[in-house]
């Protein structure tokens, strides 16, 4: 669904990303892990031609990236950005149709009705539908832009930070909803996050990234290491299971250790 090889991309002279290679497949969670300034979201809008990168390769479903027009793009890749701007003074209930314009005039009215209803009902926001999407808070904004995303039908999707603004019961069902609409519909899933424990608990596979490359890929236990914790976050950290739930608890930077 998604490959990235060589991957470069500068900010000035700095080399944000060095080289990146990384693939999702259909129904796949992969999360993008690292430190503050690592390149997570850069990576992501690179992916989403928001960015051009300097050198590389981007391809969804076998094609360049760039060769899609921009209603292609929308049609294939729902993203999710870390941050929105000023916020829009329309109901909820027609942000949400927002995701279904690159479809517009290829289904009925009905199914369109039936899928921005949908996406309502499993994003738990009957209660937001008529309100004023600006009203909101920005946990709730949050959560009517992934319901947008979801309404798109990708084959792809990029959430970049989905549950920063959330509370611990709207990160836990919005990242539930997300990986199980990604096996049930094969939807490939790229998300930048910092919460390891949330990162390890649904997705597939981590990939950390640090000094502009993927430093480890993997599923979770095998990136998050001690050793890799200290590389990536300069930080050790005791990281385990209990029932099958992972946690990462960050102990001590290494000079603050006795």
């Amino acid at each position: 669904m998604l490959r990235i090889e060589h991957l470069v991309y500068h900010y000035g002279e700095r080399a944000v990303l060095n080289g990146v290679g990384l693939t999702v497949a259909p129904g796949e969670v992969v999360s993008l892990v690292g430190p503050n300034g690592a390149g997570k979201s850069t990576l992501i809008k690179c992916v989403n031609t928001i960015l051009k990168p300097a050198s590389g390769v981007v391809e969804i479903n076998g094609r360049s990236a760039r060769s899609f027009n921009r209603r292609e793009m929308a049609r294939t890749v729902a993203y999710v950005p870390q941050q929105v701007g000023q916020a829009m003074s329309m109901p909820v209930i027609d942000m949400i149709r927002l995701g279904r314009a690159p479809h517009r005039g290829l289904h009925s009215p009905e199914h369109e009705r039936d899928v921005v209803m949908g996406v309502i009902e499993r994003m738990g926001l009957q209660a937001y539908a008529f309100r004023l999407y600006g009203e909101l808070s920005g946990g709730e904004r949050q959560r009517v832009l992934i319901a947008r995303a979801l309404a798109q039908e990708g084959d792809l999707m990029l959430l970049d930070e989905p549950t920063a603004n959330l509370d611990l019961r709207h990160q836990l069902e919005t990242m539930t909803t997300v990986a199980q609409i990604a096996r049930e519909r094969s939807i490939a899933v790229l998300v930048a996050i910092h919460d390891l424990a949330l990162a390890a608990r649904f997705s597939d596979r981590l990939a950390l990234l640090h000094d502009g490359g993927i430093h480890a890929d993997g599923p979770w236990p095998v990136v998050l290491t001690p050793e890799n914790l200290v590389t990536a976050y300069g930080v050790s950290a005791v990281i385990g299971s209990d029932s099958g739930l992972p946690y990462v608890l960050p102990a001590a930077a290494p000079s603050a250790q006795a």
